[in-house]
C-alpha cells in the first residue's frame, strides 16, 4: 500500500494499535520528569523586593543558617543559599504623590495584579496537580534561583572512571617580603573588654601578610600562624555581639582587599570551549586554605547585626564592587559560590550600589555575548539576578525589559549554553510571571534562535519553552500558537530521538494539553501531517507509542476536524504523487527525444573523448611544467576552458533541437 493513500480502515487500525499501546503510554507518563536537563535545587529565598517609589527603604538584617562549626568544616555550605532580604516602604500605606499620573499607574497596578491573580487560580488544579508529583518525587518547588552545583555527582553503578589529577595554580604576584609573623594572643570571651578592639584589629593587620603557595612546603609557620587567626576570628565574630566598632571597618575592609583582589591565572581553556563537569576538572586555587576563611569572615562582617552600611558605604564602593565582579571569572567553583553569596549581601546591604551592580552585571554579559563568550561566573551572576528579578516591583520598569530582551535571551545563542540554562530559564520565567505581556517578544526570540544542528541544546530550548507555557497567559499563546507550534511540528520530525521524544511530552502537560484543547482548529491543522508521517516512517519504536498518543488525544479532542485534516492530508499526498509524476513524464519526454535526434550518437561520443583527452592533458601538462609562470599559467587556462565552450554549445545545440 502506498503511503501516501490512508483508508477509513487506517484509522480502525490506529484506533486498535493505540489501545493496544496504552500500558507504553502511560508508563511514559510515569516517566515524564525523567526529561529535565538538571535537578533543581530549591532555595529558602523570595528575592529581594525592590521599590520603584523614591521613599525611604530599609533592610531587614540576616544571618546565616550555618552555626560557626559548621562554617568551619564546610564554608562552602553557607555560601549555597542565597538569604531573602525583604526591603519595605517606609511610607507604605500612603502614595507617594497625588498626582494624575501616580493615580493611573496605581489603577494599572491593580488592574495587573487582579489579572496575574485570576490567571493564577484558573491554573490552581493544574499547578497543584503537577506540584503533588514533585513533591511524590521528593523535589522541592522551584521557588528561588536554581544553585549552581559546585560538586560532582558520583556514579557507583558503572566502572569508576579514572580522572585527570585536579589542577591547582596560585594567582599570587604580589607576595609580601617579610613573611614571618608574631602569634598573638588569643581573642576570645576571655579576653579583657578594653582590649579585644585593638587585639582584633592587630589579628587584621596580621593577616594582610600574602604568601607563595606555588611552593606548598615554604613558610608552613606562618601560613599556619596566619590561618589560625583568621579562623580565629570568624568564630569570635560569630559568637560576640558589639565586634563591629566604627575602628574596625577600614581594616577589616583593607584586609578583605588585599587578600582577594588579585591578578587571576591564565585560563586553562581560552578557546572558550563548553566547560564539562562530567570529565573536566576545575583549576583550584592553591592559596585556597586562607581565601576559604577571608571569605567567611568577610561573610560573618556583612551579615553580623552590628554592621552599619552608612559607615561601611565609605569603603565598599564602586570600585569595590568593580574588583569583585572581576573575580566570578575564577576557575575555582568554591571561590565562585562564596562570591555569589557576598554580592548579594552587598546588593541587599547598599540601596546605593543596586543601579550600579546591575549595570556592571550587564556589562560582564555583553562581553561574554559579543566579544569572549568565555566567563566562568556567568552563572552564578544569573543566580543572583533570579533573586533580584524575583523582587522587581509592578509595573516593571523600561530598564529590565530591556534587560530581558537585549542581555538574558541573547544569552541562548552562546555555544556554553549547558552551564547556565538552569539560572537563564529561572530568571526569564520570573519575568513572564512578572509581566505576561512579555510572552510574546520571549517566546518569538528564542525561535529565532533556535539550534539548527546540536541536538542537545534543543533538547534544553525545549524544556525552556514547556516552562514558559506553564506560566503564559491564553491570550498570549494565542498570539505565538501558529510559529510556536510550527517549529515543535519540525521537532516531532527530528530524526534524532531525544529532540523528538522531549516535543512529544507536551502533550503529557496538563495545562499545555487545556491551551491545546481551546485553540485546536489552529494547531491540529498544524501538526497533523507531521504526526501522521512520522507514525509511520520514524525509526524509534518509543516514537511511534508517543505519536499514537497525542493522536488519541486529538482525536478524542475534535473527531470531526481529526477526520477532516486526515481527509486534507489523503488529498495533499495525492495531489503530491501525481506532480511527481508528472513530472517523471515529462523528464522521460525529454530524454527520449533527446536519444531519437540523429546526431545523439555523434554527439555523446564527441562530448566523452573531449572530456578524456582533456583531463590527460591536464595531467600531463602539470607533470611536466611545475614551475609555470603567470603567463603560461594564464595560456593554459584560456586552453582548459576551450572544451568546456564546445561542451555548452554542444549541450545548446541538444536543447535547441529536442524543445
Amino acid at each position: 500500500m502506498d503511503n501516501s493513500t490512508t483508508t477509513s480502515a487506517d484509522i480502525s487500525l490506529l484506533q486498535q494499535t493505540v489501545n493496544k499501546s496504552a500500558d507504553t503510554t502511560s508508563t511514559l507518563n510515569n516517566n515524564n520528569n525523567n526529561f529535565n536537563i538538571t535537578t533543581i535545587t530549591t532555595a529558602t529565598t523570595n528575592g529581594t523586593k525592590e521599590n520603584n517609589s523614591n521613599t525611604t527603604t530599609t533592610a531587614l538584617p540576616t544571618t546565616l543558617s550555618s552555626s560557626s562549626s559548621s562554617s568551619s568544616s564546610s564554608p562552602s555550605a553557607s555560601a549555597t543559599t542565597l538569604i531573602p532580604i525583604v526591603v519595605t516602604s517606609a511610607n507604605s500605606g500612603a502614595a507617594p504623590n497625588s498626582s494624575p499620573n501616580s493615580l493611573n499607574s496605581s489603577q494599572l497596578l491593580n488592574s495587573t495584579a487582579a489579572n496575574s491573580e485570576a490567571a493564577r487560580l484558573r491554573r490552581q488544579g493544574f499547578a497543584q496537580s503537577k506540584n503533588n508529583k514533585e513533591n511524590n518525587k521528593g523535589t522541592p518547588l522551584r521557588d528561588a534561583p536554581p544553585p549552581t552545583p559546585i560538586t560532582k555527582g558520583i556514579n557507583l553503578t558503572t566502572t569508576p572512571i579514572v580522572k585527570k589529577e585536579k589542577r591547582q595554580t596560585s594567582s599570587r604576584y604580589n607576595v609580601s617580603k617579610n613573611c614571618e609573623l608574631t602569634p598573638l594572643n588569643p581573642l576570645n570571651e576571655k579576653t579583657p573588654a578594653n582590649e579585644r578592639e585593638e587585639l582584633f584589629i592587630q589579628k587584621l593587620k596580621q593577616c594582610c601578610t600574602l604568601f607563595d603557595f606555588s611552593e606548598p612546603l615554604s613558610d608552613l609557620k606562618w601560613k599556619e600562624v596566619k590561618r589560625a587567626a583568621l579562623h580565629e576570628m570568624v568564630e569570635y565574630l560569630s559568637n560576640q555581639n558589639g565586634v563591629i566598632t566604627e575602628a574596625i571597618y577600614p581594616e577589616a575592609i583593607n584586609m578583605f582587599a588585599v587578600n582577594l583582589f588579585r591578578t587571576l591565572p591564565p585560563s586553562s581553556n581560552p578557546n572558550g570551549a563548553e566547560f564539562d563537569p562530567e570529565e573536566d576538572e576545575p583549576t583550584l586555587e592553591s592559596s585556597w586554605p586562607h581565601l576559604q576563611f577571608v571569605y567567611e569572615l568577610f561573610l560573618r562582617f556583612l551579615e553580623s547585626p552590628d554592621f552599619q552600611p552608612n559607615i561601611a558605604k565609605r569603603f565598599i564602593d564602586h570600585q569595590f564592587v568593580l574588583q569583585l565582579l572581576d573575580l566570578f571569572d575564577s576557575e575555582d567553583p568554591r571561590e565562585r559560590d562564596f562570591l555569589k553569596t557576598v554580592l548579594h549581601r552587598i546588593y541587599g546591604k547598599f540601596l546605593g550600589l543596586r543601579a550600579f551592580i546591575r549595570k556592571q552585571i550587564n556589562n560582564v554579559f555583553y562581553r561574554f555575548i559579543y566579544e569572549t563568550e568565555h566567563h566562568n561566573g556567568i552563572a552564578e551572576l544569573l543566580e543572583i539576578l533570579g533573586s533580584i528579578i524575583n523582587g522587581f516591583a509592578l509595573p516593571l520598569k523600561e530598564e529590565h525589559k530591556q534587560f530581558l530582551l537585549k542581555v538574558l535571551l541573547p544569552l541562548h545563542k552562546a555555544k556554553s549554553l549547558s552551564v547556565y540554562h538552569p539560572q537563564l530559564t529561572y530568571c526569564v520565567v520570573q519575568f513572564l510571571e512578572k509581566d505576561p505581556s512579555l510572552s510574546e517578544p520571549v517566546i518569538k526570540s528564542l525561535l529565532k534562535f533556535w539550534p539548527k544542528t546540536h541536538s542537545p541544546k534543543e533538547v534544553m530550548f525545549l524544556n525552556e519553552l514547556e516552562e514558559l507555557l506553564d506560566v503564559i497567559e491564553p491570550a498570549e499563546f494565542q498570539k505565538v500558537m501558529v510559529p510556536l507550534f510550527g517549529q515543535i511540528a519540525k521537532c516531532v520530525s527530528s530524526p534524532h530521538f531525544q529532540v523528538a521524544e522531549r516535543a512529544l511530552y507536551y502533550w503529557n502537560n496538563e495545562y499545555i494539553m487545556s491551551l491545546i484543547a481551546d485553540n485546536s482548529q489552529v494547531i491540529l491543522p498544524i501538526m497533523f501531517p507531521a504526526l501522521n508521517h512520522n507514525s509511520k516512517t520514524h525509526w524509534n519504536k518509543t516514537i511511534h507509542g508517543l505519536i499514537y498518543n497525542a493522536l488519541k488525544l486529538f482525536m478524542e479532542m475534535n473527531q470531526r476536524l481529526f477526520d477532516e485534516c486526515s481527509k486534507n492530508y489523503r488529498q495533499d499526498k495525492q495531489m503530491e504523487h501525481e506532480k511527481r509524476s508528472q513530472r517523471d513524464e515529462l523528464w522521460q519526454q525529454v530524454e527520449n527525444l533527446a536519444k531519437n535526434n540523429p546526431e545523439w550518437p555523434k554527439l555523446c561520443g564527441q562530448l566523452d573523448n573531449l572530456s578524456i583527452s582533456s583531463s590527460q592533458n591536464e595531467f600531463d601538462q602539470y607533470n611536466e611544467n611545475c614551475d609555470l609562470t603567470y603567463n603560461k599559467m594564464e595560456q593554459e587556462t584560456r586552453q582548459q576552458q576551450a572544451p568546456q565552450e564546445v561542451r555548452e554549445v554542444s549541450n545548446n545545440a541538444i536543447i535547441y533541437n529536442i524543445l
